[in-house]
């Protein structure tokens, strides 16, 4: 999930300056910006509650859901997404998979293969790559499916630049087989899982391809958000495929390196790229 400054202050919110999505959303049409920063706040204030384990969680994620039911519902969230619908026509179902992806984080289930964590990530992630569809406009008929693709590659990247945060709060969203097969996600001895999951959220991303260039607005900025998302995993890399225990952080100076190269350089390809080099 992105990262945004959750203030709850009317749809003002903005883009933290330290998320990986700030320097592609400051390029959107000023309109278009004002309203994902309105869409993102209302995604990440009920991310979150559940992540916190506020007690008010799970109403707030219903309250949601009874509004993308036409159902009566009136809490900051869906005061915000009422308003936005006078502008966009917002599709309910994207919003009925995000709160079940809330739901799953509030049960702590567990995900038991890789099938059961692509639905994870399409109700966490794709369902979001539909939302901003409807936002920014689509100027063709598979950028929905594209837009969800990329969302799901975006959230595989999430759990693997988070694994050791995660593991803190004592989430886990590696599938159970698949640490089966590699062993426990532990710092100095994942290098096997890594690369297999980087590999899957490779091919998302691949299959992706020209997701954003498909969008009616805001190409060049969401194509430097999913490029400076798939940089993640490329640090991952770098850093030896989780040696040490922490977070992936692309440096500002490689970030800068990566947006000028898209800036410059407008690719057809809009979300595979070549890693920038040392």
């Amino acid at each position: 999930m992105s990262h945004i400054d959750n203030s709850n202050n009317g749809g003002k919110a903005q883009v933290a300056d330290g998320s990986t999505l700030a320097p592609g959303l400051r390029m959107l049409p000023s309109d278009a910006r004002a309203d994902v920063y309105r869409l993102y706040d209302v995604l990440r204030t009920l991310d979150d509650l559940v992540d916190e384990e506020r007690p008010h969680a799970a109403r707030r994620v219903e309250a949601v859901e009874r509004w993308a039911c036409n159902e009566p519902a009136d809490t900051y969230e869906t005061r915000v997404l009422s308003e936005l619908s006078q502008r966009h026509s917002l599709p309910a179902g994207a919003f009925l998979e995000f709160c079940a992806g809330m739901r799953h984080d509030i049960s702590r289930a567990v995900i038991c293969d890789e099938e059961e964590l692509e639905l994870y990530c399409q109700r966490a992630g794709g369902s979001v790559g539909i939302m901003l569809t409807h936002i920014l406009g689509s100027a063709g008929a598979e950028c929905e499916t594209r837009m969800a693709t990329l969302g799901r590659a975006v959230q595989r990247t999430n759990i693997l630049r988070d694994i050791d945060e995660d593991a803190t709060h004592g989430r886990v969203y590696v599938a159970r087989s698949t640490i089966e097969r590699f062993g426990a996600p532990l710092p100095g001895g994942r290098a096997e899982l890594l690369r297999d999951q980087i590999a899957r959220a490779d091919e998302l991303y691949e299959q992706a391809a020209g997701a954003t260039s498909l969008l009616a607005s805001g190409q060049p900025g969401m194509t430097v958000c999913a490029a400076l998302y798939r940089e993640i995993l490329r640090q991952i890399e770098r850093d030896g495929y989780g040696r040490t225990p922490g977070r992936a952080v692309v440096p500002a100076w490689r970030q800068s390196l990566l947006i000028a190269e898209y800036c410059v350089k407008p690719r057809r390809n809009s979300t595979s790229h070549a890693a920038v080099r040392a």
